[in-house]
Formats: structure tokens, sequence, C-alpha cells
């Protein structure tokens, strides 16, 4: 369909001329929410295979625990070095360069008959899954002010169902067709997505280009958080409420497997599809934070994120206690995690990528924070402790957000 990215270029420029038009046809809007899904899920399909990849490769426990921290730590890196590169070139080129990129990496991690050639895959499978935030920052740079919140609220429900289904298809796939098949499959989406993406999406964005060096780029990100208190506040809910979520996503599994559930790696990878609820809460978020309700959404999420941890103290005798606090810390996260992003897009709309970018540095932070502390309590101390720490992060971030809520309403930063 020669010409669909000048059409949905037009449509996107057309919103400045005043009418009630999205910015974005439906159907685009969807393609950004399905890509940002599939690029995101590569981050997470190694977590139910670490044991069948370390005994196909020879690998030590130890060896074999890296391969997710060097994909994190991939990820971190794209999203400080690579993600800020929104703002000065042309986003739907670097989109769908990065994709190609990522098909190059997924193939290198499917084909590995090496330990070092499959955790260099993974390195750069997480740096390259960053496009994920470039496609979020690009979708934002497109929506009227007006429907920002609703489109983001779109696009990030993707992001939620790929990192909640990543786990649970890796796994079926692993069992149908072995391990490599996860990443030759994945390698084929992100290919034809490339291809998509290359055709529909417009060739420009309203955002004005910048003339910065890269060097400068990445310094002026920095000097963003010095400059605006807005995003250093809700970067720290991001903090937050991803160390609480990765809290619960990185040690479940655990008394899961043990007595008296003695559940097998799909029944629970599947537990994710009870988590595809946040993504409800991401739309619905997006939606409120249109209607200027921002600062309340977050109040109430977090509440909701501090009360999770209640039911979910109870996951050893009760597996529908379980399911209650994953629905409730689920929709908690996405809709904090949402509305955090259209308030700081809106600070520099001109910086979108840079703001997102290093926005996304803390939940890197928060998430690998979460992630080593739940696994060493539960060693030490069991689930009861491990729920502790979850509920120690999610009150920290509703104390933060009852002491900045009183703020002046003419700055921005308690929105």
């Amino acid at each position: 369909m020669p010409g669909n990215g000048e059409a949905v270029t037009r449509q996107a420029e057309a919103r400045s001329g005043g009418g009630s038009a999205p910015a974005l046809p439906r159907g685009v809007v969807i393609l950004f929410a399905v890509a940002c899904g599939a690029t995101v899920a590569n981050v997470y399909f190694s977590q139910p295979l670490l044991v069948t990849m370390g005994h196909d490769l020879a690998m030590s426990p130890a060896l074999v625990g890296s391969v997710v921290t060097l994909t994190q730590v991939g990820y971190g890196l794209g999203l400080f070095f690579l993600v800020p590169l929104g703002d000065v070139v042309d986003r739907r080129r670097l989109i769908v360069a990065q994709l190609l990129l990522l098909v190059a990496a997924l193939a290198v991690v499917a084909a590995a008959h090496t330990a070092a050639i499959l955790l260099a895959g993974m390195a750069a499978t997480g740096l390259l899954a960053v496009v994920t935030q470039t496609l979020v920052a690009f979708a934002a740079s497109l929506a009227p002010p007006a429907g920002r919140g609703r489109i983001v609220g779109q696009v990030t429900s993707g992001v939620v169902i790929g990192i909640l289904l990543a786990r649970t298809a890796s796994g079926l796939m692993a069992d149908l067709a072995g391990w490599r098949s996860v990443y030759l499959a994945s390698a084929s989406l992100v290919a034809l997505l490339a291809l998509v993406l290359y055709r529909v999406l417009p060739r420009h964005s309203d955002a004005p280009p910048t003339t910065l060096r890269y060097g400068q780029l990445l310094r002026s990100t920095i000097t963003l958080f010095a400059r605006e208190r807005l995003l250093r506040l809700r970067a720290l809910f991001g903090l937050l409420i991803f160390a609480a979520f990765s809290t619960l996503w990185s040690s479940v599994a655990l008394p899961l497997s043990e007595a008296p559930y003695f559940l097998s790696h799909s029944a629970i990878g599947a537990l994710g599809l009870i988590g595809v609820a946040g993504a409800l809460a991401a739309t619905v978020a997006g939606r409120l934070n249109d209607r200027g309700l921002s600062r309340r959404t977050t109040g109430i999420a977090l509440a909701l994120l501090a009360a999770s941890w209640l039911p979910l103290a109870f996951t050893r005798s009760s597996l529908w206690a379980l399911v209650v606090g994953v629905i409730l810390l689920d929709l908690a996260v996405q809709a904090v995690h949402v509305t955090n992003q259209t308030l700081i897009y809106a600070l520099r709309p001109d910086a979108g990528s840079r703001l997102i970018g290093g926005y996304m540095v803390f939940y890197s932070v928060g998430s690998a924070t979460g992630a080593i502390a739940a696994t060493f309590l539960y060693a030490m101390a069991g689930w009861g402790a491990v729920c502790v720490l979850g509920a120690a992060f999610s009150c920290l971030g509703l104390v933060l957000w009852a002491f900045t809520r009183t703020a002046p309403r003419t700055l921005p930063t308690v929105a």
C-alpha cells in the first residue's frame, strides 16, 4: 500500500487545525501497541527457559543466571544511549533500523551453540528492545494534547500484554518445539513488523528536530532531570512501583513450584494471563489523565498497590488470594506508569524521547532492585519477607505522593 505513511502523516498534521478527529487512525494505534508488545517481550522470553538453555549449552547455574542479568543490562544501556536518538533523527527510520538489528540479535540467540554467543546475543537483544520506548514516544508526539493520555494508555497496554504473556508464550513454544523456536518465531514477527511499520508510520512528527550533537544529547538528558521537578518525582514513582512489580513477578514462581502446589512451569507462566487485566488499567488511566485527574489517579493506584500485598501474603494457602493480589498489583502499576509517561512527555514534547528514556532508566533500576532483593529475601526468610518488601516499596510510593500532592497548583510537578 504505497502512500500509507504519507496518509498517516497528513492525519497527524491535521490535528493542529482544531477538529476532534483523532491524531492517529485506530488501526495505527493498535499497530503501535502490537509492535511495543512484540519487542518488549524479547526481554522476558528467557525467564522460563533458563534451565533448558543451561542444559543445552552446558552452562553452570551462575552463568545461566547471567542470561537475564545481561539482557536487563543491555536494556538499561539502550534506554540511555539509544532512545534519546529519537529527538535528533527521523523516528520512523530509527524504529525500522532498530527492529532489523533486533532480528539479527534474535537470530544469533536462536543459533547460539556456545554460552559466550548466547550471552552476547541476549545483551544485544536487550539493547535493541528499547525500540519499545521509541515507539511510545513517537505515538505520544503524534497525539493531540487533549487525547495524549488515551493514546499513551492504549499503546502502553500493548507493552503490558507483551511483558505478561512473554513467559507464557515462551514456555508453551519451548515445550512444543524447543527453546530456539521461541527466538526464531520472534525474529520472524519482528521482521514482519519492521516491514509494516516502514510502510505505515508517518515520515516525521510535529516535534521540531533538535540540532544537538550526540554527546550534547546525552548530557541534556541529565540536564532535564536537574531542571524538571516533575520528571524527578515521576521517575521516583516509576522506580518504586516497578520495584514492587518485580518483587512479585521475579519470585512468585518459587512458592508455586513448592508444596502444596508443585505447579509446572507452564501453569506458573499462565499466571501472566491474569495480569493482563493491567492492560485495562493502562487505557482507563490514560483517559483519566486527559480529564485532568492524574493526581487522584496516582493516589488511588498507589493505595491499591499497597493493599495488593495483603492477599498476596496468603499465596501459600490460597490461589484465589494470589489471583486477587495479582490483579490489584498490575492494575495499580500500569495506572501509575501511564500517568507518569503522559505527564512527563507534556513537559517538553521536543525532548520526548529523552524524557521517556530517562524515566525508563529508573524503571530498570527499580525492576533490578526488586528482583535481586526478592530472590535474596525468599532464600533467607521465605515468602512472607518478600511480601513485606513489596509492601514497603508500595507504601514508600504512597508516602511520596502524600507529601507532594499539596504543593502549589502552579507547579505542574504534582499533576
